[in-house]
């Protein structure tokens, strides 16, 4: 690919730092008009002054997308379906967000008439992966720039001085600023990484965290809540219906104040190198629990089973960035075959960071017997002799090893 062959691209576009750097060094580099692309996929920000600084880099055609509800409903409900958690922590809220931005840059690439997307990933992480196996598996042929992998910009201080000397308008563009934690934000979690969180042993601290209050500093009553189940997704809280983007804005914000969805993890990024990362995610943790109650409801055991035993390999697929292939999407449908039967309530006590289950009903689903489970007289509904048979005809193999050896 030689940069006079690109004559427009198409740029992930956030307005902060990076971008704005990246903005000018493609028109610099590759003479080519830049048309930006701004996701609004609930970071919490606001994204209008993207447009702003666009306009005063000289881009023509901007890009600026309410994503929330697409983000929730396509990418993030599917994935907890699958009760996804990478390395057996992580709730992948930063993958499962980079399919989605991928699937926009290709389409308003083609709609633009772009020979190229580019992105602001390092060459160190995993979202230069991620954004990357999206857009070859929906264009195969298409253009991919990322300028961390061209440039010699390597630090934030030779970003902060290109800035200067360019006169890009940047936060934090001050001398002797200290630099901030690098941070990804958006409906499912907030992450934080660098600074002094590089040493594994550094106890975060507590002005980090954004979402969530300190467990020692939530409320000393416990809320309660309701959420209703259809089909293996949330679809009310306390009997109210709400959106999939509603429900996790609610949910966060309920789980932020009890101090719910706060990890610090040390993961294994597809690159190679082991990374230490602290998360925000109060309404996905709130989800998990009461997904996983809903599923032990409701679910046969040996479909439970199996789908705890596709669960690392669904969680990887996502963490890797392959969320646009074939085997991600078998198991996607096994996955959602198994959530037919998984409809009902659960009920969640939210105390000082702890999520517990203490209820859960489906009218229709439950494969709950009390007549069978019970401890008292049942009335002949499980003949306990049974279990003689049973339990010998299991511990055969045993028995003849064990003979065996003597």
């Amino acid at each position: 690919m030689t940069r006079t062959a690109i004559k427009k691209v198409v740029l992930a576009y956030s307005g902060g730092l990076d971008t704005s750097v990246i903005l000018t060094w493609l028109q610099e580099h590759y003479g080519c008009e830049v048309v930006t692309f701004t996701a609004d996929i609930g970071q919490g920000e606001e994204v209008e002054p993207a447009r702003a600084k666009a306009e005063a880099a000289g881009v023509r055609e901007i890009h600026i997308e309410d994503l929330r509800e697409e983000f929730a409903r396509e990418f993030v409900y599917p994935m907890f379906r699958a009760n996804a958690l990478y390395e057996g922590e992580y709730l992948l809220g930063t993958s499962i967000a980079r399919p989605l931005i991928a699937k926009r840059l290709v389409e308003i690439a083609d709609k633009t008439g772009a020979d190229a997307i580019a992105h602001g990933a390092t060459g160190k992480g995993n979202d230069q992966v991620r954004f990357e196996l999206g857009a070859y598996a929906l264009k195969p042929d298409m253009k991919i720039i990322a300028p961390w992998r061209e440039w010699d910009l390597l630090s934030r201080e030779k970003l902060l001085a290109y800035a200067e000397s360019r006169g890009i308008p940047v936060e934090m563009k001050r001398a002797g600023a200290k630099s901030p934690y690098s941070m990804d934000a958006n409906l499912l979690h907030i992450s934080y990484e660098g600074d002094d969180l590089e040493d594994p042993w550094n106890e975060p601290p507590e002005t980090l965290w954004r979402w969530t209050r300190a467990p020692e500093q939530a409320p000393d009553r416990p809320t309660y809540l309701e959420l209703t189940f259809e089909g293996g997704d949330v679809v009310a809280i306390d009997g109210e219906q709400a959106t999939p983007a509603g429900i996790l804005t609610a949910l966060n914000r309920i789980g932020g104040e009890h101090g719910i969805g706060r990890d610090d993890i040390v993961e294994n990024r597809y690159v190679g190198m082991k990374s230490r990362g602290c998360y925000e995610t109060p309404g996905g943790t709130i989800l998990l629990k009461a997904h996983r109650a809903m599923e032990s409801l409701t679910l046969d055991r040996e479909a439970a089973h199996l789908k705890d035993e596709l669960m690392p390999r669904y969680a990887k697929l996502v963490y890797n960035g392959y969320w646009f292939t074939p085997e991600r999407e078998m198991l996607q449908a096994a996955i959602d075959r198994t959530q037919q039967v998984v409809n009902g309530q659960v009920r969640l006590k939210l105390y000082k960071g702890n999520v517990m289950v203490v209820g859960r009903k489906s009218e229709g689903n439950s494969l709950f017997d009390a007549a069978i489970a019970t401890f008292e007289e049942d009335a002949g509904a499980y003949d306990q002799g049974d279990a003689t048979g049973f339990i010998r005809l299991n511990a055969l193999r045993l028995r003849v090893a064990g003979r065996q050896r003597g």
